[in-house]
């Protein structure tokens, strides 16, 4: 049995399962850099004597590097395999959290946390790839939800550990140690982490053969004396375009990005400015901290939620259930922010619909795009969206200097989430007839198919 038919049809062996951990750990480092701003703004604000405007792009320039990197720079991965371009993009994180952590002026630090995100942003689409292409075809949907839980998961630990670190290193601690962290794992990575099967066969880089059947070797597949002859078209020029901005997938490309961009947005409204929000009205760093940890912690229970609910019915119906429930969390958190119970207890549930949700777009975008533009179409998706996400704090910053309260803006964002409901559910009624399977479920018919053809050749 070749590889690609060993990893698709067989149960998941250890080794795929220890590539599911290392890109766990590496979305958990990743969930917790994004958002380590959120965590060290009220404590920068003091440090630095920032105005609204000041904290507003303290909160969200990071993010629209995030962005611009996840449109130009993600698409590498398909041209130097997502192995190189992951360990290439940790490299030049671990130099731009230390750059932050070394700034003595509010400029300085905006130029390293939008060169940090350059690459936070780029890296995740090869991760999310990567974990789609090496889960089996039975477990793919399971997996990609498991694998959901590492973004939130991250983001709440480095909350509750920032809480220590500030205390005892000022707010340049959370930094250097996401710096520390990452340079282990960017050794692990080294170490532990593949190539893209596919890209091996697609590209046919320098040693792919050989890389090829050292992966064999582990998935317990025959070694190949040749590399497989690929049975999918590799990405030229103009190849996005064509499948992703044309006929049904453009319909089906626009209303992800939209959608994904409606809950970026809540995501980092709620992400970026709680703990401002609920510091300002209880006059304690500390406890909007915590609440702050509590949002990203939530979002592990969203994350878990989905994959079990993704057993039963349809990823990108569940997708929709969550942004639904967020409506209805983000306004009871507008109707009791002022209660100290309440507000630490929904702020879990704040998390499971923003944290939980985006965890959910990582598991459904791979499979809408077929192989050969799989890493730039999400990367692009994330890019986009992301861009937009940078005006979501801002926004929230502007209109709070108008006159809105925390509630308020919390009503807004809840409208958010429920417009993004009823967009992945628009995506989802474009799967229909003739166009039922997504990419990677044709993917899967269309190799099932030969290996079928293969198997009973050699049955002759």
């Amino acid at each position: 049995m070749e590889l690609t038919d060993a990893i698709r049809r067989n149960p998941m062996t250890r080794f795929q399962w220890v590539i599911v951990a290392i890109c766990i750990l590496l979305t958990m480092v990743d969930g917790y850099e994004i958002l380590v701003t959120a965590f060290t703004l009220p404590a920068m604000t003091e440090y630095f004597g920032l105005s609204t405007g000041q904290q507003g792009l303290v909160a969200s320039l990071g993010t629209l590097g995030m962005g611009v990197g996840a449109v130009f720079l993600s698409p590498f991965a398909d041209r130097i395999g997502r192995r190189k371009h992951i360990l290439i993009s940790l490299v030049l994180i671990v130099v731009g959290m230390t750059l932050a952590g070394l700034a003595n002026s509010f400029e300085t630090f905006l130029a390293a946390r939008f060169f940090g995100g350059l690459f936070l942003g780029s890296i995740l689409p090869s991760i999310n790839v990567l974990v789609a292409e090496y889960a089996n075809q039975k477990r793919r949907g399971a997996v990609m939800g498991i694998y959901g839980i590492g973004l939130p998961l991250g983001a709440a630990l480095g909350g509750f550990l920032s809480v220590s670190l500030i205390e005892a290193f000022t707010w340049r601690g959370p930094y250097f140690f996401s710096a520390i962290i990452t340079t282990v794992l960017l050794v692990v990575a080294y170490v532990a982490l593949p190539e893209s099967v596919d890209y091996l066969v697609q590209k046919r880089p320098a040693g792919a053969l050989e890389a090829y059947n050292k992966i064999a070797a582990k998935i317990g597949a025959a070694r190949a004396d040749v590399l497989p002859v690929p049975v999918r078209p590799a990405a030229t020029k103009g190849s996005l375009r064509a499948g992703a901005l044309r006929g049904i997938m453009l319909r089906r490309t626009i209303l992800l990005w939209v959608s994904y961009g409606l809950v970026i947005g809540a995501f980092y409204f709620a992400n970026g400015l709680t703990a401002k929000l609920v510091t300002e009205t209880t006059g304690r760093a500390d406890f909007g901290i915590k609440a702050q940890a509590l949002v990203a912690a939530g979002g592990v229970i969203g994350a878990l939620l989905f994959s079990i609910a993704a057993r039963r019915f349809h990823p990108r119906v569940v997708t929709a259930w969550i942004g639904f429930v967020g409506f209805g969390v983000f306004a009871a958190f507008a109707a009791f922010f002022n209660h100290e119970t309440m507000v630490l207890v929904l702020a879990v549930l704040i998390g499971l619909a923003v944290n939980g949700g985006v965890a959910a777009y990582y598991a459904i975008s791979p499979s809408i795009y077929p192989l050969a533009i799989r890493a730039a179409a999400v990367g692009l998706m994330m890019g986009l969206g992301r861009a937009v996400a940078f005006f979501a704090p801002n926004v929230a910053t502007f209109l709070q200097g108008q006159g809105f309260t925390p509630g308020e803006l919390y009503q807004l964002y809840g409208v958010v989430l429920a417009l993004s409901g009823v967009t992945i559910l628009m995506l989802h009624a474009t799967y229909r007839g003739a166009n039922k399977r997504d990419a990677m479920d044709e993917e899967d018919a269309v190799a099932n198919a030969a290996y079928d053809d293969r198997a009973e050749a050699l049955a002759r």
